[in-house]
């Protein structure tokens, strides 16, 4: 079952994206990686800037979590994150495809790191187009509040429907 995920398991959230997150030890910059790599404000931070994040729930444990954000004329799909142990078993096609269904406009877009080509090649997969270049940069500065170390070191793919 996905469902949107109240405050009382932000905790839970937490640990989600601390753990899968570990696959990007040594992927990304290691002036960016940080343990935990997201700390408690930064995750309260989100959810105030508008984030909603839905989980992958049985048996009473989530195994993946998942936020979505309208930010002007767009969707945006945020901190998309699998148990280590439950991934590549279809938690985290399930989770976007949800998403995409619960998105309030047609202009559907997300943000990862560019070295991270297991989770390009998971959005390409699933009918996303990668935008690179200039214009990759102007969406991440348009779009998101990130650091301009992130904006070099990230990509952008988007999803009309």
């Amino acid at each position: 079952m996905i469902r949107e995920l109240p405050d009382s398991e932000f905790h839970d959230i937490l640990h989600i994206i601390n753990d899968a997150a570990e696959a990007y030890k040594g992927v990304i910059p290691e002036d960016v990686w940080k343990e935990p790599y997201m700390l408690e404000e930064e995750l309260r931070h989100e959810i105030k800037a508008g984030v909603k994040f839905y989980g992958l729930v049985e048996e009473n444990s989530i195994l993946g979590v998942m936020g979505i954000q309208s930010v002007k004329d767009a969707t945006l799909i945020r901190h998309a994150y699998v148990l280590t142990q439950h991934q590549r078993k279809g938690v985290g096609s399930k989770l976007l495809q949800y998403l995409i269904g619960l998105a309030s406009t047609s202009k559907i877009m997300l943000g990862t790191w560019k070295d991270a080509q297991w989770a390009v090649n998971f959005y390409l997969k699933h009918g996303f187009d990668l935008i690179q270049g200039e214009e990759k940069n102007n969406l991440l500065r348009e779009y998101w509040d990130i650091p301009e170390k992130q904006v070099e070191t990230s990509v952008v793919l988007k999803l009309e429907k």
